[in-house]
């Protein structure tokens, strides 16, 4: 007898994706719904399961998006996706049936969790979490409770219950400027191109653009008058590239091709997008829609280009 069980083959590149869920062919996305329906079936939960997110009975509902990431870069194939739906779905119940950590936890403790978390700009998610500063293109500033099992993020009737959220916001970032990186990269490509990619567990990476000048200064020896180039592909993981000479010209393309795939691979997307960031302010400088496509260059992406000629 064969004790060895093998890997269940995933679909090829030439099977049609599915429209939600582009990591996945059509007959694989739609497995994944029906392992989401009965995980939640099993917990007592009836589900309406729509192309990227499922929503209850009682009102609230998940994206499937992390869950996707997580099955696509699985390597033990689709035979694993089961186990990982049960464990996503578990986390998902609990998050949803405990108390609401800002109204049980001490105000001082809640203060000493609290940091800023960016996510996508959804129309769904602009009343609830509309209230943070414009600070990066296309993202929401929001302030969350770093939480043992998860991350929780505050709606504005929740800021109401701690305080002013301009001293709240203000907490936030003291603590961010804590967050530990585990592991720092120097990216070149035989172009020239080059560029800083920071990781690590926390869930607060990206959220470190907001102290971006800081966080540079720990790496490079001096500033640049040309500001930065930065992108925020998912929760774990910033990428930046001080712009001082024509390698930006390449580092921008690496970077933007760099942040689409981490973006469409990772659990806990955040931007496809590479910014400018100049004084203080994000720009939106470039994109990429997939892999093999030319990346899109804003006007301000352009302009970023002419800074350092000669």
């Amino acid at each position: 007898m064969n004790i060895f069980r093998r890997r269940e083959r995933r679909d090829g590149a030439d099977v049609p994706r599915d429209q939600a869920l582009t990591l996945l062919s059509e007959g694989e996305a739609t497995r994944l719904r029906g392992y989401v329906r009965e995980a939640f079936a099993a917990r007592g939960l009836e589900v309406t399961v729509e192309a990227g997110r499922v929503t209850t009975t009682l009102g609230w509902g998940c994206g499937l998006g992390n869950l996707e990431a997580r099955c696509h870069g699985d390597n033990r194939g689709p035979r694993s996706w089961r186990a990982l739906v049960d464990e996503h779905v578990d986390l998902i119940v609990r998050s949803v049936e405990r108390p609401k950590a800002v109204r049980s936890l001490p105000r001082d403790q809640a203060l000493a969790q609290l940091y800023p978390r960016f996510i996508p700009s959804e129309p769904a998610s602009l009343k609830a979490f509309g209230y943070g500063p414009a600070s990066v293109p296309e993202l929401l500033e929001v302030l969350a409770l770093d939480l043992p099992e998860s991350v929780d993020m505050l709606g504005a009737d929740d800021l109401a219950e701690l305080g002013d959220p301009a001293e709240l916001r203000e907490h936030a970032l003291r603590n961010l400027r804590a967050v530990r990186i585990d592991r720092h990269e120097v990216v070149r490509g035989d172009d020239g191109s080059h560029f800083d990619v920071l990781m690590g567990e926390s869930y607060f990476i990206p959220s470190l653009a907001l102290v971006l000048d800081e966080v540079v200064g720990r790496y490079q020896d001096a500033a640049s008058p040309h500001g930065v180039l930065v992108a925020l592909p998912h929760r774990h993981q910033l990428a930046f590239h001080v712009v001082r000479d024509l390698s930006v010209v390449t580092s921008l393309h690496a970077m933007a091709q760099f942040a689409r795939a981490c973006f469409s691979t990772e659990p806990g997307a955040v931007s496809p997008s590479v910014y400018w960031w100049h004084e203080g302010r994000f720009v939106r400088v470039a994109t990429q829609d997939g892999a093999g496509l030319p990346v899109k260059l804003t006007e301000e992406g352009t302009a970023v280009l002419g800074l350092v000629g000669g």
